[in-house]
């Protein structure tokens, strides 16, 4: 079912009636290996008549070590990113981590998206809202699902109706997350809501100056969500996940993709079927 606060991303309906995918690497390697993943994912989004939104950060800005891998940076980063907007014709989304990059970053993507840390950071709701991109704000690990109206509130109140809630996971305990399925129907409540299959499954910081994984639980926790009802489905993907330069350990190997998203389509038209009165 449509959701009142659908709206357009340039030919992808987020919170229409058609699930729709956002992946991509977690990090911007290099640009042949951005595009290589652009064009592999969007192959089988559009094998499967799946809306596809490209995603990958230009600057990993919260990576648990110093020594890290964060990506090529604002300035290349975003060249990269509007490169494969025009060549692929796709919509593009990527992170923002200061109000001062919002206005750069918003002339090369469709889609700002507010980090789980920094989902409470008013003047970076404020900068993403007014550039008038579409904002995907991440719910953090630490905010219950219900405060989010809030960080929906401020995007909202500056101007931009564009916005959507995405959930990965809620802190319980050291180095582990959960994700409680109500939220998702609650969050609904405020704007489209879209589901990240990959870092819900993260074990936070767990190994030495990184972040652990168990990706496979990921087709198990997006097949659940999607029969939750949620709007979208936001994966990690990566050919060679072992070699990735960041979140690796929980991203989707490419050659899973297909499968997951045939299993998730299912379960989208049985639920998309039998609506709840």
């Amino acid at each position: 079912m449509s959701h009142p606060f659908a709206f357009d991303l340039d030919g992808v309906a987020v919170g229409g009636d058609r699930l729709f995918l956002i992946a991509g690497p977690c990090v911007l390697e290099s640009e042949s290996h951005a595009r290589k993943l652009a064009d592999a994912i969007q192959r089988i989004t559009s094998d499967l008549g799946v809306p596809y939104i490209f995603k990958a950060s230009y600057d990993k800005a919260n990576r648990t070590s110093i020594r890290s891998f964060r990506g090529p940076g604002l300035v290349e980063g975003c060249r990269i990113l509007k490169a494969i907007a025009e060549h692929n014709h796709l919509p593009v989304l990527t992170d923002v981590h200061t109000p001062q990059d919002c206005a750069v970053v918003a002339e090369s993507v469709n889609i700002l998206q507010i980090p789980a840390f920094l989902c409470r950071q008013t003047d970076l709701l404020i900068a993403a809202a007014e550039t008038g991109r579409a904002v995907n704000v991440k719910k953090g690990q630490f905010v219950a699902p219900g405060d989010m109206r809030h960080a929906v509130q401020k995007v909202r109140e500056s101007g931009n109706p564009r916005v959507c809630l995405t959930e990965r996971g809620a802190s319980f305990g050291y180095h582990n997350l959960v994700v409680d399925m109500r939220s998702l129907p609650m969050m609904r409540g405020y704007a489209p809501v879209v589901f990240d299959g990959t870092h819900s499954v993260q074990t936070p910081s767990a190994g030495d100056g990184v972040s652990g994984g168990q990706p496979e639980f990921i087709p198990v926790l997006a097949r659940a969500a999607v029969a939750a009802g949620v709007d979208g489905v936001f994966l990690e993907v990566h050919d060679n996940p072992a070699e990735a330069k960041s979140d690796g350990a929980n991203a989707l190997h490419l050659d899973r993709l297909r499968g997951v998203l045939e299993q998730l389509l299912a379960v989208h038209a049985a639920v998309q079927a039998h609506p709840l009165a």
